[in-house]
């Protein structure tokens, strides 16, 4: 039987019925407010007006957006989207149009990176969350999550070389050994357990749930040392949640004098434990901090595991600030919809 004219659509209108969030999250992002921003990259120059014009730079990192938002590869996002209608329907390609390969999307993300642009690309969201009416209230919530890295195989020497900011002898002369190695991620633990990696440091608005402020830094960095980082002037309430790693009698001073009120847990010593006082002051704070747990859990289970496989910090910045953009992005959504099955968090 011949495919009718209006087949694909019908498919696409059933698509949208049957759940595809797409088509929402497509109409509520102003897409063209980032254009600015990504023109500034760096478009080799055409030798002649020959060959077929370069990729509009709105449709490539609405590229970048499905990437993290279904956790892809540079290979699987191509083909995804030329297997997908929704992908193609969110990005405004037909059938017959040009998909971006694999090497294109990643030479964006790479001038992305070069530019420092993905800080900036957050910060021109956040501006739409404002105009959205989702001001940062409530006071604010700051956490860090674990993001982890294929883990480097190196000896102790090499190690310790490279924590002191110098590549390990021998390396120079093996560049494809090198590019696999990773000499700016760190090992950590936590609870008993090592880690290998960068922190996703971030400010999230009680009110709203959304990631105001982030930072990302190696693994080994203590999350006490990014607080003033990511501490947000903006927030209504002058609230502070995080969890008793933040907690230092300097911290608490600081907070007072800069006019915080600190919800910061307590934490008892060997010389000291808690009290039942102070034991139920943190259990009250840890139903509000909570709402932090909500995003990281949001980002390990809608968005993959939360593993960077680039290399460099650089590099790791850019995917873990897509991360957070494209949740707040999801957020959004949720937050304009009066009532949705499909919610962020």
């Amino acid at each position: 039987m011949q495919p009718g004219f209006f087949d694909q659509e019908d498919r696409l209108v059933k698509l949208e019925k049957l759940g595809d969030p797409l088509p929402r999250l497509d109409s509520i992002v102003d897409w063209q407010t980032f254009r600015p921003l990504l023109k500034a990259i760096h478009q080799k120059q055409r030798k002649s007006n020959a060959g077929r014009k370069p990729h509009d730079v709105t449709l490539m990192f609405k590229m970048l957006v499905l990437q993290a938002l279904y956790n892809l590869s540079d290979d699987q996002t191509e083909f995804q989207v030329r297997d997908r209608l929704s992908f193609q329907r969110f990005l405004g390609l037909s059938p017959e149009d040009t998909v971006p390969d694999a090497k294109t999307l990643w030479l964006f993300r790479e001038q992305l990176a070069r530019h420092g642009l993905i800080e900036k690309l957050f910060e021109r969201f956040d501006e739409q969350l404002w105009h959205s009416g989702l001001m940062p209230r409530g006071g604010q919530i700051i956490d860090a999550s674990l993001v982890n890295v294929p883990k480097n195989r190196n000896t102790r020497d090499e190690n310790k070389q490279i924590k002191e900011g110098k590549t390990p002898e021998g390396w120079d002369d093996k560049p494809n050994m090198k590019r696999q190695k990773d000499e700016d991620a760190r090992w950590t633990k936590k609870h008993g357990k090592s880690y290998y990696g960068y922190k996703n440091h971030i400010n999230i608005d009680k009110e709203h749930k959304l990631i105001r402020r982030y930072a990302v830094t190696d693994a080994s960095v203590h999350d006490s040392q990014i607080l003033d980082d990511v501490l947000d002037e903006e927030n209504s309430d002058r609230s502070v949640w995080a969890d008793s790693a933040y907690r230092s009698e300097a911290r608490e001073k600081q907070l007072r004098d800069q006019g915080y009120k600190s919800r910061i847990h307590r934490k008892g010593t060997k010389q000291r434990a808690l009290n039942k006082r102070e034991q139920e002051t943190n259990r009250r704070r840890s139903k509000v901090r909570a709402r932090v747990e909500h995003v990281f859990g949001d980002q390990r289970t809608r968005q993959g595991s939360i593993l960077v496989r680039t290399k460099g910090k650089v590099r790791a910045a850019v995917k873990i600030g897509l991360m957070n953009l494209t949740y707040n992005m999801r957020r959004l959504e949720f937050l304009l919809r009066p009532q949705s099955a499909w919610c962020p968090g």
